[in-house]
């Protein structure tokens, strides 16, 4: 087994589907509510999570999460996408390079992130973001370190679903064609077809937040209904008022297809 078969093997332990809670929005928000104090946010995140994501300025101060058997794994975006800057309004979608991947597994990172953005507007701009997601991925394959590939068009509130779903399908499988060892990407009407054209495994993320912890329970069970092989959920599994209560609810829905509204009743959630 390689480097990289082992760390997969652990992030899907036992075959079973993944949770993944995502806290890297600073890299692009700056401080948000609920994530203002990382490391703290961090350290209560429930132990039945398989990985947190984070950025690489961050895994420094939340290494408490990461020290001790059992602990979830770490995994560090590696690349900066201007397009998730939602609130500067850009659409560009111009990746860059944040850090190395050899900086990040220095750091403590398990698994790497790495975003891709296609059909930008500019022929140039997609060379030059599959320029950026290759060389990040190769690097990354010889140091034995998954990568996980986010597929994440420039701004998806501004697509019909047909839309979102044809360029999802497509880019998820152009991901996996340059080399990606798994998927982070939308979940759209007709998911089974993003699941069914790809030959790794798609995580399904979560998102805005919903206004009920009940309705993302309900996102999480359609994702792994429809082929997802788990989730990355953000905002709506830290933004509540009890983030490990829903934590668990999540890892119920997505590790042992409990439905939606019994795992909000089983850990007791209010919304």
């Amino acid at each position: 087994m390689t480097g990289r078969d082992i760390r997969l093997d652990r992030f899907f332990s036992n075959g079973d589907n993944a949770v993944v809670v995502a806290v890297d929005h600073g890299m692009f928000d700056g401080p948000l509510p609920g994530m203002i104090n990382l490391p703290e946010v961090v350290r209560k995140i429930d132990a039945g999570v398989d990985a947190v994501l984070l950025a690489p300025g961050m895994l420094s101060h939340c290494g408490q999460a990461f020290n001790y058997k059992g602990a979830p794994m770490a995994m560090v975006r590696v690349n900066w996408s201007s397009h998730f800057c939602f609130h500067w309004d850009y659409d560009e979608g111009i990746a860059v390079p944040a850090t190395s991947p050899a900086d990040a597994v220095a750091a403590g990172a398990d698994i790497i992130l790495v975003c891709l953005t296609l059909k930008t507007g500019s022929e140039g701009g997609d060379a030059s973001n599959v320029e950026v997601f290759c060389s990040l991925v190769n690097e990354a394959k010889k140091l034995g370190v998954p990568v996980l590939g986010e597929y994440f068009p420039v701004r998806p509130d501004r697509l019909s679903p047909e839309e979102l779903h044809d360029e999802v399908f497509r880019g998820c499988r152009v991901i996996a064609e340059l080399g990606a060892d798994l998927i982070k990407t939308y979940y759209t009407h007709k998911f089974s077809e993003v699941t069914a054209g790809c030959p790794i495994p798609i995580l399904g993320l979560g998102a805005e937040k919903t206004p009920k912890q009940v309705q993302a329970l309900d996102l999480a069970h359609r994702i792994v209904q429809d082929g997802g092989r788990g989730v990355v959920f953000g905002r709506n599994a830290v933004q509540v008022d009890d983030p490990a209560a829903f934590q668990r609810a999540l890892a119920d829905v997505v590790k042992r297809g409990v439905t939606a509204t019994e795992a909000a009743r089983r850990h007791a959630l209010q919304d």
